[in-house]
């Protein structure tokens, strides 16, 4: 195979661009470092099979580049709050323009293509468990639209593409992910408690803390995106762990895994965060025989190990 990876610098680009390279297939990455890291391309480097372009995404000329790969992926996006905050006009074009230019590759190369979307086009849900027939409470001019109404757009944009041109699509809602690979300052829940936990800092927790969310290993779902691309299911998949945490349960986990009392300090909760994240992933069991194995305390272990090493390191941001 031939595959294309937009965002294979990211966090979960990453770990697929990993993937893939180690069943032997050929890759190409594209990112502008946006919020990607160096460092994934240069361990990616010793493939022979790897090959990087550093480009936005949205001003890729796609006329330029091999007609004959076998995937194409979309991953590229600001995906943390604090960065498509950031940045919320590349947030949007990303997912817009940048969908676009990527469906007409798969176009043209008559292969598979996945969008990966998000759990946030269910915005601060009405629902306790959503699941994919759920068509979200999202408000549409709020501060977070930025990210949650691009990818509603590019979800949109993926569906017209194969219903009128016949383009093999499908797509991904992923859900709170997370492992070794994520940025220090990524700024989502769990990388921002190990931080402040390694480095003796006081816990921000917005809200009261009861809020809560579903937390996926990557590893889990790096195996449900290719399960979903080797699939011919066109409609929307939810990929996540339906294991739901408050964030006051998310704290009390890592003081027993780390072995130290963790202070915390609430600030007001951001506007239009959402209060409650379950997916409900009968359509990924039914359809891909997927479903995590990686429980909380597992993944959570494994990625303090990382952050601490990552921390040791001088220069590490």
């Amino acid at each position: 195979m031939k595959i294309l990876i937009s965002g294979g610098a990211g966090f979960i680009g990453s770990h697929l661009v990993d993937f893939y390279l180690r069943q032997g297939e050929e890759v190409w990455c594209v990112d502008n470092f946006l919020t990607g890291r160096r460092e994934s391309i240069v361990s990616h480097s010793k493939f022979n099979l790897f090959h990087f372009l550093e480009e936005d995404i949205c001003k890729l000329d796609v006329d330029k580049l091999p007609g004959d790969f076998s995937l194409v992926v979309h991953l590229a996006s600001p995906a943390s709050p604090p960065d498509y905050l950031q940045y919320p006009v590349e947030t949007m074009r990303t997912n817009s323009l940048g969908t676009e230019k990527m469906l007409e590759l798969a176009g043209i190369c008559k292969c598979r293509f996945l969008f990966a979307s998000t759990s946030e086009v269910y915005g601060d849900p009405e629902i306790p468990v959503q699941d994919e027939t759920y068509w979200g409470h999202v408000n549409p001019v709020g501060p977070r639209a930025v990210y949650d109404e691009a990818k509603r757009y590019g979800e949109a944009l993926v569906m017209t593409y194969h219903r009128y041109y016949g383009v093999n699509t499908c797509i991904a809602r992923i859900f709170n992910t997370y492992g070794p690979g994520m940025r220090i300052n990524d700024g989502r829940v769990i990388p921002n408690f190990i931080r402040q936990a390694l480095t003796g800092q006081v816990l921000t927790v917005y809200g009261d803390g009861n809020q809560t969310r579903s937390f996926c290993y990557v590893d889990d779902l790096i195996r449900g995106l290719v399960a979903l691309v080797d699939s011919e299911e066109h409609c929307p998949v939810n990929l996540g762990n339906p294991e739901e945490f408050s964030i006051l349960q998310l704290v009390k986990e890592l003081e027993r895994i780390m072995g130290m009392r963790l202070k915390m300090e609430f600030k007001p909760l951001p506007e239009d965060d959402p209060k409650r994240r379950k997916p409900d992933i009968s359509r990924a069991t039914r359809l891909l025989h997927w479903k995590p194995v990686v429980c909380l305390e597992e993944g959570l272990k494994k990625t303090v190990d990382y952050f601490r090493d990552k921390l040791n390191k001088k220069g590490e941001r």
